[in-house]
């Protein structure tokens, strides 16, 4: 049987496949169009979204407006991928905030869950602390989910247990930088194999971070 960290690479790759075409799609740029535009720049990625926070208050992208997002989609039941993930992630994002406190506040994490049936609010607002204090968990409807992990080229889906509540969900491994009105700008580094959640990665997305937040 397949585990599921390979499935979701095999997820993650599906995903990245969907999301080259949506940058080929949505790519309008012009002919020698400086080479340090962002990588998805011009992608068909992200959109409006009403979700619900780890208070219960309705959270929607237009809260957003003005800020820099930093996107990525997982679960709080996850036993390795979205831990590490996150953790590599919010270092990053901690690192840049101490490196430049001023743009540091312009970027607003979210976790958005593809597990809505477990992850109530309740159960976001444990597992995002334990990350971030300025993390946000939002969750939703099975339907309002799966329109914004659409809208982000996300897929998942549910993987059968050793009982009916303990099911895991392979999903897109996946971190998207967004710029202040809601565009894609570049994906952050995650699964790289050259690196740790220690070491190296929170150094690349610290990097990133700097390198594309104004």
């Amino acid at each position: 049987m397949m585990n599921i960290a390979n499935m979701g690479r095999k997820l993650a790759r599906s995903s990245l496949l969907l999301l080259t075409a949506a940058m080929l799609a949505g790519c309008n740029a012009p002919a020698g169009a400086p080479a340090a535009d962002p990588p998805l720049a011009g992608a068909k990625i992200g959109g409006p979204f009403t979700l619900t926070d780890q208070d219960g208050k309705t959270v929607r992208d237009t809260d957003f407006a003005g800020k820099y997002r930093l996107v990525y989609f997982g679960y709080s039941y996850c036993p390795d991928i979205c831990p590490v993930d996150l953790q590599k992630l919010m270092r990053g994002l901690s690192a840049f905030e101490k490196s430049d406190p001023a743009r540091g506040a312009r970027v607003a994490p979210m976790f958005i869950t593809v597990d809505p049936e477990r992850d109530t609010p309740a159960a976001l607002k444990a597992f995002v602390s334990r990350y971030h204090p300025r993390l946000l968990g939002l969750t939703g409807t099975p339907e309002q989910i799966a329109v914004v992990a659409k809208a982000y080229v996300v897929t998942y889906n549910k993987v059968p247990g050793s009982a009916p509540d303990r099911y895991l969900m392979a999903h897109s491994q996946l971190a998207f930088l967004m710029d202040p009105q809601g565009k894609p700008l570049a994906l952050l580094p995650l699964d790289d194999p050259s690196t740790d959640a220690d070491e190296g990665a929170p150094g690349k997305v610290a990097a990133e971070l700097a390198k594309w937040v104004k």
